[in-house]
């Protein structure tokens, strides 16, 4: 664990994997500290920021060596329906030497993760893509990717929630509203949350 001061109201630290950047992140959120305004984390870190006249920051950096080995529990887990249709499929199954049939079924097989947000409001970077389904962004991104598109690239797998430009491998589509200003919690899915994708049939 390796923590970097940024600033006088936060603390990055940097950590080995996902699992346990959410077993600090979980850890933080069962016993809050007063004065913590947000928990953000990445692939591989979590940045705390905190209102430094209401917490001392190196009492915080000292205790979480401690947190971080608290045991990972499971986040909620989200089923999607998916239609393989995506125009990218017979392009990304040619480069790959599978079939279309074998994508499908490597990128159903696992259950993921969600390792963080980013890029837009409520996108999920999802873990524990098959690794021979690994490929590059596209060399050229789109200037449109359509909502409820499923696509992959860098290990990565992940739905976009909006119309946005996007260069990742499409796959297929889903019908799910990952991201509404409107509902108490916005974003769908959250760190920790785990997802399974299901064939439409």
């Amino acid at each position: 664990m390796n923590l970097r001061r940024m600033g006088e109201g936060a603390v990055l630290v940097e950590v080995a994997d996902f699992a346990e950047a959410h077993a600090l992140r979980r850890a933080l959120l069962d016993s809050p500290l007063p004065g913590v305004r947000e928990l953000i984390p990445g692939h591989s870190s979590l940045l705390i920021v905190a209102d430094p006249l209401s917490l001392d920051m190196d009492s915080v950096a000292a205790s979480l060596p401690a947190l971080a080995q608290a045991p990972v529990i499971p986040g909620r887990l989200h089923d999607f329906t998916v239609t393989y249709d995506g125009e990218d499929l017979a392009a990304v199954a040619k480069q790959l030497g599978l079939a279309e049939d074998d994508i499908v079924r490597r990128h159903t097989a696992p259950l993921y993760d969600v390792a963080f947000l980013g890029f837009v409001p409520g996108f999920p970077y999802l873990t524990g893509l098959d690794p021979g389904l690994r490929l590059p962004r596209r060399p050229r991104p789109r200037t449109r990717v359509p909502p409820g598109s499923v696509a992959m690239a860098d290990g990565y797998t992940g739905i976009y929630p909006q119309a946005t430009p996007g260069g990742w491998h499409i796959l297929g589509r889903c019908a799910v509203r990952l991201f509404d200003a409107t509902r108490g919690e916005p974003a769908l899915l959250m760190p920790g949350d785990r997802v399974r994708f299901v064939a439409a049939p």
